[in-house]
């Protein structure tokens, strides 16, 4: 297996997809063994260090993730997508969660290496996740048969525009959990907080902003002084946690949780999320998902404060750096469909040298 000699360097391609930014890698450039990849490409991040100084990692969660893609090992599917969250400060690497973010590169990343053949105009790759097993149908203008990266498409969050991406997503509901609602509830009290516990593709405890003290249109910055709150999260998302069926997650970046408000703008609400604990600067995609499948449910919490669009119509994230526009169809307590519209941009493709093993 070539990724288990390091000394060369090792294949890499570095891709900002959606509001985040990751290291691609083919699987079979990384080693087979779970433990020697996870402790090799924490070296490549340069985990653990606040300041990933001596690694490629950002410094950030949204920018100290991995995609390890493969040729399909499914019927019907084109590439298998194992998403990984490598920790900052500390050593940790965590499959418990998709990223749809991340997944915005994928496509793209899949014709560039090889593992799937595009269309003269347009290609369409069917994507698993293997995190939760759930497939999405990534859609990319391909002029040439070559992925085009520049468009007029815009998304909050990041500078410019580029081409759109359409990701349709299967089979997301009860990713981790198993379950839509996996405490059975739409609406639970937890620590003494009206929440609904969601799992659309990530698991998410979706409560009032005024519930926990704030108005819900902090700044990030305002957000990340407070000890308080951030203490008052860390208890509610550890007993979320257990009832959906996660364990114990207090070493672990799910659920998300996502504080809601009265949509600022002309939005459908607005959000704040962490990420664990740290503070998102916009909203994971899979998060807006499932945040907004909670708030179309009656008696969900924050579904009171929620501007709900006509069917058929884009429901509007708001949140710190501005919107995100998904689509959500459900049936009762099942969904139909989901989908949001992406972009992503190839930064860089190469060669990655981790620092040696100690």
């Amino acid at each position: 297996m070539s990724g288990a000699n390091t000394t060369d360097g090792i294949r890499c391609m570095v891709m900002r997809g959606g509001t985040s930014k990751g290291a691609y890698f083919l699987a079979e450039d990384l080693p087979a063994d779970p433990a020697e990849r996870d402790a090799l490409l924490l070296r490549v991040m340069g985990t653990p260090d606040p300041r990933q100084i001596d690694g490629i990692g950002g410094a950030h969660p949204l920018t100290s993730k991995v995609a390890v893609v493969s040729p399909a090992g499914e019927p019907d599917v084109d590439v298998d997508y194992l998403f990984l969250q490598l920790g900052v400060d500390e050593p940790t690497v965590s499959d418990r969660q998709n990223c749809g973010n991340i997944l915005a590169g994928i496509g793209p990343f899949a014709v560039e290496r090889g593992l799937v053949e595009a269309g003269p105009e347009q290609t369409s790759v069917r994507i698993r996740m293997v995190n939760s097993g759930g497939v999405v149908t990534a859609s990319f203008p391909t002029p040439g048969g070559v992925p085009r990266y520049d468009g007029d498409t815009a998304i909050s969050g990041v500078p410019g525009t580029a081409a759109p991406i359409v990701l349709d997503f299967e089979n997301t509901e009860g990713s981790a959990c198993g379950a839509l609602l996996p405490t059975g509830n739409v609406r639970d009290i937890v620590d003494g907080i009206e929440v609904t516990c969601v799992d659309n593709g990530m698991p998410v405890v979706v409560a009032a902003a005024s519930d926990l003290g704030i108005t819900g249109y902090e700044t990030v910055a305002d957000l990340a002084r407070d000890e308080e709150l951030r203490e008052r999260i860390q208890s509610l998302r550890l007993r979320a946690g257990k009832l959906m069926g996660l364990g114990d997650v207090s070493a672990g970046s799910v659920p998300k949780t996502t504080l809601v408000a009265p949509p600022r703008e002309d939005g459908m609400i607005c959000t704040r999320t962490f990420i664990p604990l740290r503070v998102h600067t916009s909203i994971g995609v899979l998060g807006a998902v499932t945040v907004a499948t909670a708030l179309l449910m009656d008696g969900a919490a924050g579904h009171d404060l929620a501007r709900l669009p006509a069917p058929g119509e884009p429901m509007s994230i708001e949140h710190p750096t501005g919107r995100l526009d998904v689509a959500v169809e459900l049936d009762g307590t099942s969904v139909r469909r989901s989908s949001v519209v992406r972009t992503a941009r190839k930064l860089l493709d190469g060669t990655v040298f981790p620092r040696r093993s100690q």
